[in-house]
């Protein structure tokens, strides 16, 4: 008789197995959201296929195409996604189809229609989708889907590959970030500040080769501040004296010490909101909650009552504690000292945000345990992002018009590259034709009379280039694989950090240049 299955662990899942490399990024909740997601594509040239790739194969939920074209020659022979056997066919459909085929995992749609069709006759099929898309459309439906996602609140991402340029710009109403991954992250260990727990094993542990280097620090900045209990090493002579002490300390090569002197630079800071989170803290939207209000904006304001009432001005312990050589008992108990209090923490700020959903007469199951101790512990790096409107950009000026100018100013700035895709787009619109498909020298010309008349109305001076001019006709409007398959990578990256709710999104437009390998972000 043979013996039963044992079920896989989660750890050791087909799925984990799969997806174990982005989840060591944005972790299982990252996973999930992504998973639960629905990604529209307006579009399906070489630059939509490749942003689709690369959500397709991490595993986004679904994927819609609206095209309402069929493929051509020219599609074949920029588009890797398509080939000779789809010539003819429903461009929508065939790039679905293959598209699937690197995940079956994946759930593929395609709507044979025009985008301004389904604007003026279908405006709400946009709502069901966590993020729009859209690649190569004229500016007047750039206007209208702009209008019309921003009523939505769904976030646009509006890109496109002419040639050896290519843009991304990202539009979001509001964009809350809980975990942003800053590169170089405070340490928030409350040495300079112990709650009692910590402060009472800190000073009852000798100082020994065996204990982690944040009980040495402690005990000779004891020492180092003498009374004045509120003297903590900001300056480099002050952190310099505390080293030293340290050092004369070591009787052999003893590596906690050796960690200890290190850490002096970073370990007596953190706890406090900074001026990023306080902007948070005193947003309107966190005074002001409604039953509208978002998860994010009632979890701000519970934070805020436990730094008023509990906290008394200090943020929840995070609880991570980072690596340090010591005996593992040591090191274990100071853990646990650590993940208690932020347990003991996050468990006020919880009971708060139930407080909250009550008042507000919101289910209490909206906000777990789980979704307070994650936001206790990315608190002092929360970030909100408030976007600008796409048609707003192109029909009332509102770009930064000294940024542009003084952008304009530096050698060999990107910014030139918005403003003759401003121009290609407007050209489109006014000739019905992409420039240069037929007459590069005359249409260098009009390029050229429409990127100065952009110029003037938006109050700069800055003379615009011949030779870009030039360069934006000779293209065409032909896109190029390798150059949209960068893009397309980037853009991608954006449509997941807007899905997990993780890293910093661009803010708000990037700018490539294959001419000479560079990129730029420019908020406009």
């Amino acid at each position: 008789m043979s013996s039963p299955a044992i079920p896989k662990s989660p750890e050791l899942s087909d799925k984990n197995k799969k997806y174990d490399r982005q989840i060591r990024l944005w972790g299982e909740r990252g996973q999930t959201l992504l998973e639960g997601a629905q990604v529209c594509l307006i579009n399906v040239n070489a630059l939509g296929t490749e942003v689709l790739k690369g959500i397709v194969l991490p595993g986004v939920g679904g994927f819609t195409i609206v095209d309402a074209g069929i493929v051509t020659d020219e599609d074949i022979g920029c588009n890797f996604f398509l080939d000779q056997s789809s010539l003819g066919l429903s461009r929508a459909k065939a790039a679905m189809q293959l598209l699937q085929e690197l995940n079956p995992d994946v759930r593929g749609d395609y709507v044979d229609e025009s985008v301004e069709y389904l604007l003026q006759n279908n405006p709400d099929f946009f709502r069901a989708f966590s993020v729009v898309v859209a690649s190569s459309i004229k500016e007047t439906t750039i206007i209208a889907l702009s209008e019309k996602l921003w009523e939505l609140e769904v976030p646009f991402i509006f890109c496109r590959s002419v040639g050896f340029i290519s843009t991304a710009r990202l539009q979001v109403k509001e964009h809350c970030v809980v975990e942003s991954h800053p590169d170089n992250k405070q340490k928030d260990l409350r040495l300079h500040h112990p709650f009692p727990s910590l402060k009472e094993h800190l000073e009852s542990s000798d100082i020994s080769f065996k204990v982690p280097w944040l009980c040495v620090l402690y005990k000779y900045w004891l020492k180092w501040r003498g009374n004045d209990e509120t003297k903590i090493p900001k300056t480099y002579k002050e952190k310099l004296e505390l080293k030293k002490l340290i050092q004369s300390g070591m009787t052999k090569d003893e590596e906690n010490y050796e960690e200890a002197v290190v850490a002096v630079n970073s370990s007596f800071a953190g706890g406090r909101p900074t001026d990023n989170l306080q902007k948070i803290l005193d947003d309107e939207s966190c005074n002001n909650l409604t039953k509208q209000s978002k998860l994010f904006w009632i979890l701000v304001r519970s934070l805020k009552d436990f730094l008023n009432a509990d906290g008394d001005g200090w943020l929840p312990v995070p609880g991570v504690l980072p690596d340090m050589t010591a005996e593992t008992a040591h090191y274990i108990n100071l853990q646990n000292i650590y993940r208690s209090q932020a347990n003991h923490d996050a468990s006020l700020v919880y009971h708060r945000a139930q407080n909250h959903l009550k008042t507000l007469n919101l289910s209490s199951d909206l906000i777990t345990e789980s979704d307070v101790k994650l936001f206790c512990r990315e608190a002092a790096t929360i970030s909100l992002i408030r976007g600008t409107k796409i048609a707003d950009e192109y029909e009332k000026c509102t770009q930064n018009t000294h940024s542009i100018a003084s952008e304009l100013e530096m050698p060999n700035s990107l910014m030139e590259y918005y403003v003759v895709l401003r121009a290609f787009d407007r050209f489109q619109s006014e000739h019905g034709g992409v420039p240069g498909e037929c007459h590069i020298e005359a249409d260098t010309a009009r390029i050229k009379s429409i990127a100065n008349k952009l110029l003037s109305d938006w109050g700069v001076t800055h003379p615009f280039s011949d030779e870009l001019a030039h360069e934006i006709c000779r293209y065409g409007g032909t896109e190029i694989h390798s150059v949209s398959a960068f893009m397309g990578g980037c853009v991608a990256q954006e449509v997941i950090k807007m899905i997990t709710q993780q890293y910093q999104p661009v803010n708000n437009t990037l700018i490539y240049s294959a001419i000479t390998s560079s990129t730029a972000t420019f908020q406009m």
